[in-house]
C-alpha cells in the first residue's frame, strides 16, 4: 500500500529558504543543560538538527524542575547533560545526541571544529570568554543567551566585527581576574547566589538562539539579524531592543588559527611530538604556547606525599594544591609557555591533566604553526 504519510518536517520545509537535508546533516555543540540549554536542545529535536552534542558538568537539583521542560522527578541527582540528551531523543529519533559531563574547556577547542555552530546557554563569563576565543580562532559562529528574571538577551558572535569580549568593560575583566585566581578553590568558596530566572524567559530566549542558528546552518548569513548586534527583552514591561556592538580593533580574542601540522598518532611525552615536528616539517619548535594556565603541582615539601600533577587549567582537581597527608600547602606553578629542552616535556603524557582535543601554538623559525593533541582526561 502506498505511503502518502506527509514529511515529519513539512510546515517548516513549506519555508522558502528551509533547507532539511543541511539541518539533518549538521553538527551543533550546546554549551549548558539548565533552562536555556533544555530549551535549545529541545528545539533543535524538533527542527531536526542531525548530531547535537551537549556539554555540562552540573547535576539536576530539585530547583530545576520549575525550569527545565525536559527534566522529571526522577532525575533528581542525575547529570544534567545525560538526562537532558535521552529526553531530547525520545522527542526525535532521527537525532543523533551525545552528553559530556565536564566543563567545555575539557572538550579542548580543537574539538569544536567538527561543529557548523555552537550555542551556548551559560551563567559563567570564563566559560563565555573560552568559548568565543575558541569560536574565533576556528572561525566558527556561536550564538549566546542570557536570562535573569524576566530580561533576557541573545547575541551573535562570528568570525569578523565584534566578539563577546569586546563588550566587557575594565569591571568584568576585574571579575574574571578574581574568578581566575581562586580557580582551586570550591565552587562553594565562588559562588555569589543564584540567578533569577524562569521558565518562560528560557523558551523565548532559547527560541530565538535556535532561531539564528537555524539560519547560519542553512547558509542563509544574509538573514541573521543579530550577529555583533543584541537582542534584548525588558519581560517586565515587554520592550525589547536590538544594539549593535563595537569591535575593539586590539582585542587579543581576535586570533585566527591559519596553519596546522599534523600530530603523531602515538607518542609517549611532548618531547617526542616536538621531534616529530622537527622531522616532518624541518621547521624547529623555539616555544610551545598553552591555550591556558598549564599548571604543576609538586609533591607536598612537608611530608613527601602525593604524586606531580600536570594540567590545564580548568581541569585540576579541585583542592589538589592542597597535602592530603599532613595540609600544608603544596608547591604549584602555573605557565603559559614550555621551552623544548624544558624537563617537563618529559613528562609522561598520560599523566597529564588534558582535554579531549587540544590545539596548542608551536613557534618556529618559521612563525607559528598549531598541532591538536589529544588526551583522555577530560
Amino acid at each position: 500500500m502506498l505511503d502518502i504519510r506527509e514529511s515529519r518536517y513539512d510546515r517548516q520545509e513549506r519555508i522558502s529558504w528551509w533547507d532539511q537535508s543541511r539541518l539533518s546533516a549538521a553538527r551543533v555543540l550546546v554549551v549548558g543543560a539548565g533552562a536555556l540549554g533544555n530549551e535549545i536542545v529541545k528545539n533543535l529535536a524538533l527542527v531536526g538538527v542531525g548530531h547535537i552534542d551537549v556539554v555540562d558538568m552540573d547535576s539536576i537539583e530539585h530547583s530545576n524542575l520549575a525550569r527545565c521542560a525536559l527534566f522529571r522527578e526522577s532525575d533528581e541527582g542525575r547529570p544534567k547533560a545525560k538526562a537532558l540528551v535521552e529526553a531530547a531523543a525520545a522527542i526525535n529519533p532521527e537525532v543523533t545526541l551525545r552528553a559530556f559531563v565536564c566543563p567545555v574547556q575539557a572538550l579542548g577547542s580543537a574539538w569544536l571544529r567538527q561543529y557548523d555552530v555552537v550555542i551556548a546557554g551559560l551563567d559563567s563569563r570564563e566559560a563565555r570568554l573560552w568559548v568565543n576565543a575558541t569560536c574565533r580562532r576556528l572561525g566558527t559562529h556561536w550564538v549566546d543567551g542570557a536570562i535573569e528574571g524576566l530580561q533576557g538577551l541573545v547575541r551573535v558572535f562570528g568570525p569578523e566585527g565584534p566578539c563577546y569580549e569586546c563588550t566587557l568593560g575594565p569591571a568584568d575583566h576585574a571579575a574574571l581576574s578574581h574568578r581566575r585566581s581562586c580557580a582551586l578553590l570550591s565552587p562553594q568558596e565562588i559562588a555569589a547566589g543564584h540567578t533569577p530566572t524562569n521558565a518562560t524567559t528560557a523558551s523565548i530566549v532559547a527560541g530565538l538562539e535556535v532561531q539564528e542558528a537555524i539560519k547560519l546552518i542553512v547558509g542563509r548569513h544574509d538573514l541573521v539579524a543579530l550577529e555583533g548586534s543584541v537582542w534584548r527583552l525588558e519581560g517586565e514591561t515587554m520592550m525589547t531592543s536590538v544594539m549593535s556592538y563595537i569591535e575593539d580593533p586590539d582585542c587579543l580574542a581576535h586570533d585566527r588559527i591559519t596553519d596546522w601540522v599534523d600530530s603523531p598518532r602515538e607518542f609517549g611525552t611532548l618531547a617526542e611530538v616536538l621531534a616529530h615536528v622537527e622531522a616532518t616539517t624541518d621547521r624547529a619548535v623555539l616555544t610551545v604556547y598553552f591555550s591556558d594556565d598549564l599548571i604543576t603541582v609538586e609533591p607536598c615539601l612537608q611530608c613527601g606525599s602525593g604524586d606531580r600533577v600536570v594540567g590545564l587549567r580548568p581541569l585540576l582537581t579541585l583542592g589538589v594544591a592542597r597535602c592530603d597527608g599532613c595540609g600544608s600547602e603544596r608547591p604549584m606553578e602555573s605557565r603559559t609557555a614550555l621551552a623544548p629542552d624544558d624537563p617537563l616535556t618529559d613528562y609522561p603524557w598520560p599523566s597529564w591533566l588534558w582535554p579531549y582535543e587540544e590545539a596548542v601554538a608551536l613557534a618556529t623559525h618559521d612563525g607559528v604553526v598549531h598541532m591538536v593533541l589529544g588526551g583522555s582526561h577530560a
